[in-house]
């Protein structure tokens, strides 16, 4: 039974489904060699939920502005997103409140005593 394949190599004419097999190595076109017209950046629909964290809110939503980027432009919000997300974390390992000023010296002057 003749299955449009060859033992060891890639279909020939008249294989499965009526396939011609093109030039090695080539993949079957479109028909009459026409090329599709590439099309512009398209967003993913990518739905996105809140964590509850203004700074990761806010970085993450970044990521929004690569739907109307082409990909040559992604790098630059990803950088930005990652730098956010950074500075989030940061302010967690950061102590809570303002900085305390050194005790007075016993003088009055400020500084620490020695």
């Amino acid at each position: 039974m003749d299955d449009g394949t060859d033992e060891y190599g890639p279909p020939h004419a008249g294989g499965p489904a009526g396939q011609e097999a093109g030039p090695r190595g080539e993949a079957p076109g479109p028909p009459g060699g026409e090329v599709p017209a590439p099309t512009g950046p398209a967003p993913l629909g990518l739905v996105r939920a809140e964590t509850g964290e203004s700074q990761v809110d806010a970085a993450l939503g970044r990521l929004g502005d690569v739907d109307h980027l082409a990909t040559d432009g992604h790098l630059t919000v990803y950088e930005d997103v990652h730098q956010g997300l950074r500075a989030a974390l940061d302010a967690l390992d950061a102590p809570p409140g303002p900085s305390a000023p050194p005790p007075a010296r016993p003088d009055g002057s400020a500084g620490r005593a020695h």
